[in-house]
């Protein structure tokens, strides 16, 4: 780390396993950050215009475990973060980060980081205007769906979620736990899009691609340059000290 963390804690408290200070620590390296994240929207979006049909078969056979329990199972996971429950979520999340912390700060970079993260994907995905898999060749299609397939905003959203809740948590005693549940998270809706066939496998896989990569640079841009410049932000709520 290049500076000590935020001091979220009351005065008098003592450290425990449960504060949440990860996400505010400067990045070591922010102009790189951003860079990669800029190369990585230009990039995708670029690769999304050359794919086509390229993954059909796959999707094809994906779908054709859409039955019974498991295809039950992917619909549920679909709905669960559809856009409208996804934002509940979001907000639900960051009340608790609010009201655990008794700080701001954590809650609107958590928060910031997944929203800036996640609502340029829905851009990218009217720009390359890339089809969804055809219900007319799938053994067991979902509802059609109206708007473009690539990136998948599902799968942008929840792994941005787990990548800004693994920040939050990063000194604490559940970091482990969340890293891992939340990349089982992560491929539990990959394989749900793409059994379902709501999207292309390569839609889901450019989606994870783009928040490990645009992810660290919105949370410098958000977090390290932003935040600090808005008058509320700049300490903890209370008074509570920063340490620097």
């Amino acid at each position: 780390m290049t500076a000590d963390a935020p001091q979220l804690r009351p005065r008098g408290r003592s450290a425990t396993a449960t504060d949440v200070v990860g996400i505010l620590e400067p990045a070591r390296y922010p102009l790189v950050s951003v860079a990669v994240a800029v190369i990585a929207v230009v990039v995708i979006t670029g690769v999304g215009f050359l794919l086509g049909t390229v993954d059909l078969g796959l999707s094809k056979a994906l779908n054709t475990l859409h039955t019974g329990a498991l295809g039950a199972f992917t619909d549920a996971v679909y709905h669960v973060i559809s856009p409208a429950p996804a934002i509940g979520i979001t907000v639900v999340v960051v009340a608790v980060i609010w009201w655990r912390s008794r700080d701001l700060r954590p809650a609107l970079a958590f928060g910031g980081t997944i929203a800036i993260t996640w609502v340029p994907s829905a851009v990218v995905k009217e720009i390359v205007h890339r089809a969804r898999p055809d219900v007319a060749v799938l053994p067991h299609p979902f509802a059609v769906q109206p708007d473009p397939g690539y990136p998948s905003g599902h799968t942008v959203y929840i792994t941005a979620f787990v990548i800004a809740l693994v920040w939050l948590l990063r000194d604490s005693r559940w970091h482990r736990t969340v890293l891992v549940a939340g990349t089982a998270a992560i491929v539990v809706v990959f394989f749900a899009v793409s059994i379902d066939a709501v999207h292309y496998p390569t839609d889901a896989a450019a989606s994870i691609l783009w928040s490990l990569a645009v992810a660290p640079g919105v949370r410098v841009v958000w977090v390290d340059w932003l935040m600090p410049r808005i008058p509320f932000l700049r300490k903890p709520v209370g008074g509570r000290a920063v340490r620097s």
